[in-house]
């Protein structure tokens, strides 16, 4: 297998490469030469495989497919190190569960941090150790969070040999909760950088980052975002499993309602779709920041700058630059890297917006890959929250009750429709405290954390002044 990049690099990497690498190096993302293809067959086998050996071994068999440059038996235990009843607390890993009739919740938020990101970054940690520890070398990753990724990351990476993790969060924008989780850690190879903008400031930074080779290679920089294609493969395990648990046979289609902002949740998805998974639709649901709704509504993708980035009480998805959303337009316009590198190159950055509304692929989105989208309010949050509260005595978090919203708006009565759930709803409690009126339970394991010492640094949105922090910390 090999991986090449979005925007018609030459090159042409072996998985190990690019798990170490990032953004490719003409600033496009890695792909797959192509999708492995599982015909009915080969369904049947990995829905037994599931059924009879588990969740680490359905990981196995499916990365397998992608990763060809670590020995099978060394992949097989880095997943089965990785997915246990004992991180993720049911042997399970992601249990479904019936919300209403034909309407299902998939729960990934059982990880070490609440969020569903655990469930690659685990990984993701485990990997970076091995291949670091095989060639001798040392890692400095360099990541944004609009609230889970970075807990996710940090938690998967503290104490790993051979590691360091320099990670910008938006100041004063992620829950309290989530706060604490990252800045408490006292861990010393874990920095956290509070930048003084939005989420978005944050991403720019880490891509003129890893777009700066010399200053990426001098300093051994890679990334845990969603843009590593690492990442975003560990995802699509999970769509498999809630497939499986929720239909009987192979036969049946079912659709998945993916809370979004970065894309690469329901990215991981349509990878799933590609490989021939029976997936009926892909619904993104968004919040007030709805570039990604806007786009499967009306062909136009356009982002916002920060001052009109809301800041919302489902602050994962205050996003307004969706990385992995380079990805899917390189499916959708055939993998035309030539086209894909003027749209997000030159076109993004002069005009901040491109419109496929008049280009006939634009509706094979639909039509051809199954995206749906829709959007979400605070005031449908709150609703939301209160209505599955009432009816089934559930707490949701924010983030998982717009995909329930969105998911029951798009839901054909014919098909089964599963819901990622996103977090636990305690990182978001001042939301549900609003909804209704009392506090969402707390894991002992958590309680007191917003109390506990922090260790964080606030700087400008400053390309120079994050090179330079890094450096003095590479260098020291």
């Amino acid at each position: 297998m090999r991986y090449l990049s979005t925007r018609g690099h030459p090159d042409r990497l072996r998985f190990c490469d690019i798990l170490l690498e990032g953004l490719a190096p003409d600033g496009g993302l890695y792909m797959p030469e192509a999708y492995p293809q599982l015909d009915r067959a080969a369904l049947d086998r990995l829905r037994q495989v599931h059924a009879k050996q588990g969740y680490a071994e359905l990981a196995y068999e499916i990365l397998s497919l992608y990763i060809d440059d670590i020995p099978a038996a060394d992949l097989r235990a880095l997943c089965h190190k990785t997915y246990t009843a004992a991180v993720y607390g049911t042997e399970a890993i992601v249990p479904v569960r019936p919300l209403e009739p034909g309407l299902y919740i998939e729960a990934l938020s059982n990880g070490p941090t609440l969020a569903f990101k655990d469930m690659a970054m685990q990984l993701l940690g485990n990997l970076f150790e091995y291949e670091l520890a095989r060639r001798g070398q040392e890692l400095n990753i360099l990541g944004a969070t609009s609230g889970d990724t970075g807990s996710a990351a940090e938690y998967a990476m503290r104490g790993k040999k051979g590691l360091r993790v320099f990670m910008t969060s938006p100041h004063g924008r992620m829950s309290p909760f989530q706060q604490a989780q990252m800045f408490s850690l006292q861990d010393p190879n874990i920095h956290n950088l509070a930048v003084e903008g939005v989420f978005d400031d944050c991403q720019d930074l880490v891509k003129a980052v890893s777009n700066d080779l010399d200053f990426k290679a001098r300093y051994k920089i890679g990334t845990v975002n969603s843009i590593n294609w690492a990442r975003l493969l560990a995802q699509v395990v999970y769509y498999f499993a809630g497939y499986f648990q929720v239909a009987p046979d192979n036969q049946t289609r079912v659709s998945f309602t993916v809370p979004s902002g970065n894309f690469g949740n329901v990215c991981a998805g349509h990878v799933a779709r590609m490989m021939g998974l029976p997936i009926a639709q892909l619904v993104v649901a968004t919040n007030e920041n709805d570039v990604l709704d806007e786009f499967f509504r009306s062909g136009v993708y356009r982002v916002r700058g920060s001052a009109d980035t809301f800041e919302t009480s489902s602050p994962s998805m205050d996003i307004s630059k969706a990385s992995n959303f380079e990805r899917f337009i390189f499916d959708l316009l055939g993998r035309d890297a030539p086209r894909v590198r003027e749209l997000f190159g030159a076109g993004l950055s002069q005009t901040g917006r491109f419109d496929l509304s008049q280009d006939p692929a634009f509706a094979q989105a639909a039509s051809r890959y199954g995206f749906a989208s829709g959007k979400s309010t605070h005031a449908d949050r709150l609703a939301t929250i209160r209505a599955v509260h009432a009816a089934h005595g559930e707490t949701v978090d924010t983030h998982t009750a717009d995909g329930i919203k969105v998911g029951r708006e798009q839901r054909d009565p014919a098909v089964p429709m599963i819901v990622l759930e996103t977090a636990l709803p305690i990182k978001f409690a001042a939301t549900i405290v609003e909804a209704l009126g009392h506090e969402p339970p707390c894991p002992a394991k958590f309680n007191g954390i917003e109390d506990l010492p922090r260790r964080v640094t606030v700087m400008p949105a400053d390309l120079a002044q994050l090179k330079a922090y890094i450096a003095q910390h590479c260098d020291a």
